[in-house]
């Protein structure tokens, strides 16, 4: 990318006042970096030692390049370019844009001083040195536009490169990645790892505005088949992320510690696949165990009741649902009687007909395979 600088314009200095501006480079080059360094705080160590040198160098270049500019003989893109490249590198220092724009005005003050001092004996006349402070202050300025070009170009570029690196750790932890991998992509993101993650799943138009309004360490990714967008929380407090979560069509899974957040992220989409009206995976643990193995599960029920196979099936059906109310109530007839929505005899009339069916209905074995069996309304 090329930040060339343009020509002066109308004003050409003479050779005799270039000599005598260019004598004294090397003296105003160094009363710049030392007033950049007494007056913009976040320079007074980065001036010192071999970085001072360079930079020193730098502003002799740039004053140099001006001075070919002013007599016509350059076009200074390599001081453009220079500029550019300056903007970027204090990014990797850790410095603003704020603090270089700082040094410039710093930097034009004291380099105008500097260059008048030199030009006015040299015999520039008095309208020449106002075109002179005119041009030196647009030279300036362009040299300050170029860093800050490079600036911004040095933060977007990192900024998407940080981005990349949380979107590949989200991947991996999604992915269940060994801890190696993990603590690999954990440095390269930049990212401390909490003590838990908690998987929510949505819709991926919701992903971000969601993340939005969570902590900022909070992995996101939107992305995913089938529209589906996934948050992993650090440390959540769950009553609090499900309240913020009331209006969006989100499935939270428990909390994990992080290593093992893909463990969040099964249970979340199991959930999700049982029921669209899923959105706390706690509250349904029950349906999420007798659902984890649906063959072992279809095969118990086969087995468990198969004496209720030999009757009609709306008989059955009865029979099955006064079963579940008589294991899930305890064989309290009048609770019973009241999830049925029938008469407590009618209760008294069908466990008579269940205790024929299963004859071994007290054993503790049979009642546990019974009250699995039987433990998903609908099923």
């Amino acid at each position: 990318m090329s930040h060339a600088i343009r020509r002066t314009g109308e004003l050409v200095l003479d050779e005799t006042t270039v000599t005598v501006l260019r004598a004294a480079l090397t003296a105003t080059a160094d009363e710049v970096v030392e007033a950049v360094i007494a007056e913009v705080p976040p320079y007074a160590n980065a001036l010192s030692g071999r970085m001072g040198g360079t930079i020193r160098r730098a502003v002799r270049t740039a004053l140099g390049h001006y001075l070919d500019l002013a007599s016509g003989n350059a076009t200074g893109g390599d001081a453009g370019d220079a500029a550019y490249e300056l903007g970027r590198g204090e990014v990797r220092d850790g410095r603003s844009m704020d603090a270089l724009l700082s040094a410039y005005r710093v930097g034009a003050r004291v380099a105008w001083r500097c260059l008048a001092a030199g030009a006015v004996p040299a015999g520039l006349p008095a309208a020449g040195v106002a075109k002179f402070a005119e041009l030196t202050f647009a030279y300036i300025d362009e040299l300050s536009a170029a860093s800050a070009a490079g600036h911004a170009d040095e933060l977007a570029a990192r900024g998407r490169a940080h981005e990349r690196n949380l979107e590949h750790l989200a991947r991996d932890l999604l992915a269940g990645a060994s801890p190696d991998v993990l603590l690999a992509a954990v440095q390269r993101a930049g990212w401390q790892p909490p003590v838990s993650l908690t998987a929510v799943l949505l819709p991926a138009a919701q992903a971000r505005p969601a993340y939005r309004e969570l902590d900022p360490s909070t992995l996101v990714l939107d992305d995913l088949p089938d529209a589906t967008g996934v948050l992993l929380v650090p440390d959540a407090d769950r009553p609090h992320l499900l309240r913020q979560l009331t209006d969006r069509a989100a499935v939270v899974g428990p909390a994990r510690p992080w290593t093992r957040a893909s463990a969040s992220y099964a249970r979340a989409v199991r959930a999700r696949s049982l029921s669209s009206e899923i959105r706390d995976t706690e509250d349904h643990l029950p349906e999420l165990v007798l659902s984890a193995d649906a063959d072992a599960f279809a095969d118990l029920r086969a087995r468990a009741l198969a004496p209720l196979r030999t009757l009609p099936v709306a008989t059955a059906r009865r029979l099955e649902e006064t079963l579940r109310e008589w294991l899930l109530h305890q064989g309290r007839r009048d609770e019973v009687a009241a999830a049925l929505f029938v008469h407590p005899q009618t209760v008294r009339y069908r466990m008579a007909q269940l205790r024929e069916l299963f004859p071994d209905l007290a054993s503790p074995h049979r009642v546990l395979e019974l009250t699995l069996a039987v433990g998903l309304r609908g099923s």
